[in-house]
């Protein structure tokens, strides 16, 4: 996907050495602009899942660019309050290019006809409605932004701030950050919380897959709760 090198996967290590030396000592807004201003321009993109933290980068990466591609996997098994969140937090900031993106109709009727695979094989259902899906939305992007943090545990623990994989460089800029720090940026930016967040959801993906839980120390507690999965699959 760079010039120069065929191979995307050494073409993106060959990017990412030359990324972190410069950058990788930044993070939040410091860290986004030069990504989108200058490395990326015009071939970067955002991921929100619009959960709970998701005002936070959404807020950052708006005092840039509001016309960066933010891109949201509607799986169809969201919670209709993180639907109507998208939309308020879409008008606070004015994004202009947003993309929802859905999993190929084909694919649900083949693999998931009676839309009950998240209960007997998890994974495959977040491969197609997740994984798949933004494998196609990406085309053409050279970069993408996350809001992960290696305060969430597990595989994020030692979450780097600048990734390389799939030819495609991925932009962390919250990585470091606690989360007296998230809660802070709520409070400071004025940004409106998950409808679900007075509810005591700590972290919100699709409806059957999440749970109310009683460890708040783990935010992901009530992801997949009673499984041995802590991922979706779309971060590698």
């Amino acid at each position: 996907m760079f010039d120069g090198i065929h191979d995307p996967e050494a073409a993106g290590r060959a990017r990412l050495e030359s990324l972190a030396r410069r950058y990788g000592h930044l993070d939040g807004g410091a860290l986004l602009r030069p990504m989108i201003e200058h490395e990326f321009a015009g071939r970067i993109a955002v991921v929100s899942s619009f959960g709970s933290e998701a005002a936070v980068i959404l807020s950052l990466v708006a005092e840039i660019d509001t016309a960066t591609p933010i891109i949201f996997l509607d799986t169809g098994k969201h919670f209709l309050e993180t639907l109507t969140y998208r939309d308020i937090l879409v008008n606070r900031f004015g994004f202009t290019d947003v993309r929802t993106i859905e999993p190929d109709p084909v694919d649900l009727a083949t693999e998931d006809a009676a839309g009950d695979l998240w209960s007997s094989d998890p994974n495959r259902c977040c491969h197609l409605r997740k994984v798949r899906p933004l494998a196609r939305a990406l085309g053409g992007f050279d970069a993408w932004v996350t809001g992960r943090k290696r305060f969430h545990g597990g595989q994020r623990t030692r979450l780097p701030v600048l990734e390389a994989g799939d030819g495609r460089i991925k932009v962390n800029p919250m990585a470091h950050w606690p989360r007296p720090w998230v809660e802070a940026a709520f409070r400071e930016r004025r940004l409106p919380p998950h409808p679900l967040a007075d509810d005591g959801y700590l972290s919100i993906g699709c409806e059957p897959c999440t749970a109310l839980s009683a460890d708040s120390d783990n935010v992901r507690a009530g992801r997949w709760q009673g499984r041995d999965k802590t991922e979706c699959g779309i971060h590698r």
